[in-house]
């Protein structure tokens, strides 16, 4: 049976599991409350131990307590000595540690390997935060194409757009046999015509896989290449497909109570689309690489361009369903201002905050708040702001849902016009 356990640092001789695991659950409830001399005692106590995991620790506090004791030397010395043990669980945050003490001294090299040290023990919910480091690092450094790929990975926009291409490929798919002599069935299956408003209710998307020739296909098809990779790589595959079925019904909403007749093609979705862009850029500005930035600076032009085109056409005898596109563009615009892009916030900073921690540190809660009794303050602060961004989730879900509404009471109360 063991002896009792204690927390005080004088003890002497070799330590159990029990006391050393008491001595280091003290040192860091004295690490929080800034009282860094009597931390760093009761870590260097435990440096030495067996246990890895502990002595990893044991240095990765008194690396913080020197810091905070403006001892940057000391600190970048225990943290290099965290990463030469065998691996343990604070081999993570010491990486990150030397990695931001890289940076405040310059060595941007170093720091970069220190970050990339740390992008490979990082658990999931860091990894776009060390990638925009990364990125950052490697602009500094002058690989803009290496600071593209880690930037982009920071907002999830590394993966293949798989959503875009599956939709591409069917779309091509059902609109080449549609459009064979045999697939007038299918095509009367799938286009919008007046058996929305008597519960057909999958003609509100289904219009987007079949149109009115090859050409009609070849241009959306290549309209939706360059615009939906674009929209899922900055909203995730799950919210392009949202937006992309939900713009194609409030098209074909517009179509349906406003236009002439049986409609067809995915242009009012990819109308929808662009105003997703449009608002998105202006409200969340995301950062864009080379040919996202080129192809987001002429969604303007283009939606101008296509109207004019349509409402020209039109006047000279063509069936362009502007109605469609005005409709894909409003539902477009309306979720853009609801949905926001995915990802993580700007490359936050890399140096010492104002308390002295650093952010990812065991110190960087308290170093928010520099003192236990500000700490409280800050807490109930982000506390706040954690119930309001989820109410503005909320809220923007909502609207949402309200749009959806909007629709199938519309079908239902404009389905008398096509009795």
């Amino acid at each position: 049976m063991s002896g009792p356990t204690t927390s005080n640092p004088e003890i002497a001789g070799p330590l159990d599991r029990g006391t050393a695991e008491a001595l280091l659950a003290r040192a860091d409830v004295l690490l929080a409350a800034s009282e860094f001399d009597a931390a760093r005692a009761h870590y260097a106590r435990l440096i030495g131990f067996p246990d890895p995991a502990i002595t990893g620790a044991a240095l990765l506090g008194t690396g913080e307590s020197l810091y905070r004791l403006d001892d940057e030397a000391g600190a970048l010395w225990s943290w290099e000595q965290v990463t030469r043990l065998p691996e343990n669980p604070s081999a993570y945050p010491a990486w990150r540690q030397v990695a931001a003490a890289r940076v405040r001294a310059g060595s941007l090299r170093a720091a970069f390997d220190a970050y990339k040290e740390a992008e490979r023990r990082a658990p999931a919910q860091d990894r776009a935060e060390i990638a925009s480091r990364l990125g950052w690092l490697s602009k500094e450094l002058g690989d803009s194409r290496g600071a593209g790929r880690y930037f982009a990975r920071s907002r999830g926009r590394d993966r293949t757009p798989i959503v875009s291409y599956a939709i591409l490929g069917i779309t091509v798919v059902v609109s080449f046999l549609a459009l064979q002599p045999e697939g007038s069935d299918l095509l009367r299956l799938l286009e919008l015509d007046k058996g929305l408003g008597n519960g057909e209710w999958w003609r509100l998307v289904s219009p987007v896989l079949v149109h009115g020739s090859i050409l009609h296909l070849a241009f959306n098809m290549y309209f939706l290449y360059l615009v939906g990779p674009l929209v899922e790589q900055l909203y995730g595959s799950a919210r392009f497909l949202v937006l992309y079925v939900l713009t194609a019904a409030t098209a074909s909403l517009a179509s349906f109570l406003l236009g002439p007749g049986p409609s067809v093609g995915a242009s009012g979705a990819l109308f929808g689309l662009c105003g997703v862009l449009l608002v998105g850029r202006a409200l969340h500005r995301p950062v864009l690489q080379g040919q996202q930035r080129a192809i987001m600076s002429q969604i303007g032009f283009l939606v101008v361009i296509n109207l004019v085109f349509g409402f020209g056409f039109n006047s000279l005898g063509g069936n362009v369903d502007n109605f469609a596109h005005l409709g894909g563009l409003a539902g477009g615009l309306w979720l853009g201002l609801l949905i926001p892009p995915i990802g993580t916030s700007d490359l936050p900073l890399v140096g010492r905050r104002s308390g002295g921690g650093m952010p990812g540190s065991r110190t960087s809660q308290v170093d928010a708040a520099g003192t236990t009794d500000s700490a409280a303050v800050v807490a109930g602060t982000n506390a706040a702001i954690r119930v309001g961004g989820l109410a503005f989730g909320l809220l923007r879900w909502a609207g949402v849902a309200a749009l959806v509404v909007v629709v199938f009471a519309a079908v239902v109360l404009g389905g008398g016009r096509h009795a």
